[in-house]
């Protein structure tokens, strides 16, 4: 279940792309992106406001299945970006992308890649991605990131409740083998309050992958700062690092990284 509304997500795309924007002011964009391998963060900037603008095409259109994507997939034209450019393009993307979820509202029937579609899941979907990759981009030049504390929980909870969807046992077989007796991960954030509580408990002992917000024991816990837990999970960090700690097993954290994975 999301946290915010759907105007809330409508403005968070917007304030995180210009954030973005001011990040890359003046910014030498060929330096590479140690975490998506293959491109700089011109490159970068191009993927995220591609998608962006591909996913107001799909909303605009009240898309019945999916779109072109190669635009913002083959990212080879783009090795070097100027700031100047890039960066009011990114804000006008958002700002369209902002605007077409506003008029289109949360509820309209429309294609997503995941079950029963509507403009709630973008809007949630690229506060999220757009956030995650301006970690990526901050994180490649050499800047302290920082992720409101609201909007790191709420992006925790989506990617455990995407990750978790029984549909990837179709897609991705090989996620079945993540199940089995005894086996749970607690992410647990040292410097959060936020509503529902400072832990995410992955349960792999059923036959689905299930989760829950609740401190408990479980077979390996990591613990840090929220953002940092964030960033993990997207293998923005490594684990353990120097803002996290793994108690446990960690073979088993380590297994249901590389299983469960997306963005």
């Amino acid at each position: 279940m999301s946290r915010f509304r759907h105007e809330q997500y409508c403005a968070a795309i917007v304030e995180q792309t210009e954030l973005l924007r001011s990040l890359i002011e003046g910014a030498d964009l060929t330096v590479d992106v140690p975490s998506c391998p293959g491109w700089n963060v011109g490159q970068l900037l191009r993927h995220l406001g591609g998608a962006q603008r591909w996913a107001e095409e799909v909303v605009r259109t009240r898309a019945a299945g999916p779109v072109p994507d190669a635009h913002f997939r083959d990212l080879s034209a783009y090795t070097h970006e100027d700031p100047a450019v890039v960066g009011p393009w990114l804000v006008e993307g958002a700002g369209r992308l902002a605007r077409t979820l506003r008029e289109a509202g949360p509820d309209a029937p429309l294609w997503t890649p995941v079950p029963d579609g509507t403009p709630a899941f973008y809007a949630r979907r690229f506060t999220h991605e757009t956030a995650v990759h301006r970690a990526d981009a901050t994180l490649a030049l050499g800047a302290e990131y920082a992720l409101d504390e609201a909007v790191a929980a709420d992006a925790m909870d989506e990617w455990m409740e995407l990750g978790s969807l029984p549909f990837h046992f179709e897609v991705h077989p090989w996620m079945r083998e993540l199940l089995g007796e005894g086996r749970t991960i607690q992410l647990l954030a040292t410097d959060a309050e936020s509503e529902g509580g400072p832990a995410w408990l992955v349960d792999l002992t059923g036959e689905t992958i299930t989760w829950r917000r609740a401190p408990e024991k479980a077979a390996v816990t990591v613990r840090g700062p929220l953002t940092e837990l964030l960033l993990a999970v997207y293998k923005r960090r490594p684990v353990p690092g120097e803002r996290l700690e793994v108690l446990g097993d960690a073979k088993l954290l380590d297994f249901w990284l590389e299983r469960v994975s997306f963005g």
